[in-house]
């Protein structure tokens, strides 16, 4: 991509950053280099070491446009929900700052947005297979494709690498993307969010290589992979609600009539009951599940709704560009 391509086009470089001394000052060189004209702003997220230090000294070393924003919530959600309010750009570039994200890439993941032919470009690490190679933690690998294939057969897409954190936005998909996610599930909500709005997502194989020696990942196998399971079930909750609660239908209505088994055979034997809580049990799951279609219902209903809404929006912020 030509640097003419991106004439009249502010771009932000984003690095969200904790406890990260020892790879900020590279990170900001090598997205400097990469993109003189670029904006970089790096969010401390309460940084107990030099992180802010460096970054600031940095900046100013390179005479780079940009600065470091403090934002107290903890978690990478919170760092980006603070960048996407504070900052102003008609592309954002989203990157760790541990190095593991090559720079040089950068204006190949912007080429789809600024021609208009994606609204979240994603850095693919596994086609390369260097994910694989790289990463030391084999129960994040399995995690990952686990939410990959759930997330793929839930919306009838192909997508390659759901929780990669090295993204190109569109000025329209970060003011319209609603920052729920806090921590590190935030690449997983922002792919859902484009996936169940139908924008335009395309993926670019990247270089990917582990954090450099004495760099310590935040993540955390046991509490990473119970998020991970978490997530699932909230996937399921707020993007399909009638096929949540109507699985909870289901395994309700079984429970009910397997504690009516011995309800009803008193009833054909002596035509009375003595089984008596086993009655008010399988009569209060049925009633449940029927409660859980219902709510099932009127959640899909809503969810219907919000998607005509967000419609809306895109079309009218559409037709001011």
């Amino acid at each position: 991509m030509s640097n003419t391509a991106l004439t009249n086009k502010s771009v932000a470089v984003i690095l969200p950053a904790y406890n990260e001394e020892l790879t900020i000052a590279d990170t900001i060189r090598a997205f400097r280099a990469a993109l003189p004209e670029a904006v970089i702003y790096v969010i401390n997220n309460n940084s107990r070491d030099r992180t802010r230090e460096f970054a600031g000294r940095t900046l100013q070393e390179l005479a780079c446009p940009g600065q470091v924003i403090d934002e107290a919530r903890q978690g990478k959600g919170s760092a980006l929900r603070r960048a996407f309010i504070d900052i102003d750009a008609d592309i954002y570039v989203l990157a760790d700052a541990d190095l593991t994200y090559p720079a040089d890439q950068a204006r190949e993941l912007m080429a789809p947005v600024i021609e208009g032919r994606a609204d979240m470009v994603v850095g693919d690490r596994q086609s390369g297979g260097d994910y694989a190679r790289e990463n030391q933690r084999s129960f994040h690998g399995f995690g990952n494709g686990l939410v990959q294939w759930m997330v793929n057969r839930l919306f009838h897409a192909r997508l390659v690498d759901i929780m990669s954190g090295y993204r190109v936005f569109s000025r329209d998909f970060v003011k319209t993307y609603p920052v729920l996610a806090e921590g590190f599930q935030i690449e997983t909500d922002m792919t859902l969010h484009a996936l169940h709005k139908r924008l335009r997502i395309v993926e670019i194989p990247v270089a990917y290589k582990d954090r450099p020696s004495g760099s310590v990942s935040k993540l955390n196998t046991l509490s990473d992979g119970t998020r991970v399971l978490f997530a699932i079930a909230q996937i399921f909750r707020y993007y399909r609600p009638l096929a949540f609660f109507s699985v909870l239908s289901i395994v309700l209505l079984l429970c009910g009539l397997a504690a009516g088994v011995p309800v009803f055979d008193d009833w054909i034997q002596y035509r009375y009951i003595y089984h008596v809580p086993l009655a008010i049990l399988a009569t209060g799951l049925c009633i449940a599940s029927v409660m859980a279609l219902g709510i099932g219902l009127i959640l899909d209903s809503v969810a219907h709704q919000q998607r005509l809404e967000f419609e809306l929006r895109w079309l009218s912020r559409s037709e001011r560009r």
